[in-house]
């Protein structure tokens, strides 16, 4: 029978608990990166407009607001589970909005928040992708801000339809 050192490491030479050790991490391992993931993704869900970056980044950022946000969480609230979860979202926002802020130098809020990033890691790439597809993404947004527009004017003049239907009633 084997002996388990006390940090949970098998002893030396006992191959078949290695073994399990080293599945037992490798498993750790990718249900972090996977919740880091989940995080990274609401993170950048939460904050309006697009984030085109790769998955090592959402990722990342999903690690790293887990571990700063939960550690703050954690100390501020007795380790209270829902709080360490809501610190870490909220950690992971702040980061994608540092992101989009210092780094695609775009606003926060606003119409212009919509607007495609110029600059940002894998930005280019992606918009290369759109091109040879045959998609201005700065054109996407200037369309819809103009469809807005007319929207809004359009509902507050009356259009010669909706003066014809009122004469009829």
């Amino acid at each position: 029978m084997s002996q388990v050192a006390t940090a949970g490491r098998p002893e030396t030479g006992d191959l078949m608990a290695s073994i399990i050790y080293a599945e037992r991490m490798l498993g750790t391992v990718i249900l972090i990166m996977i919740s880091a993931f989940v995080t990274g993704a609401l993170a950048r869900l939460a904050v309006p407009g697009p984030d085109p970056m790769p998955i090592w980044l959402t990722v990342s950022i999903g690690l790293v607001g887990s571990v700063v946000g939960g550690a703050i969480a954690a100390v501020a609230s007795g380790r209270n589970p829902f709080a360490v979860e809501i610190g870490a979202l909220l950690a992971a926002i702040l980061l994608v909005v540092a992101y989009r802020k210092l780094v695609q130098k775009r606003p926060v809020l606003g119409p212009e928040a919509l607007r495609f990033p110029r600059r940002g890691v894998g930005v280019q790439e992606y918009r290369q992708r759109l091109d040879r597809a045959g998609v201005d993404p700065d054109a996407l947004l200037d369309r819809a801000l103009a469809a807005d527009r007319h929207a809004r004017d359009g509902k507050r003049e009356d259009s010669p339809e909706d003066t014809e239907d009122k004469k009829q009633e």
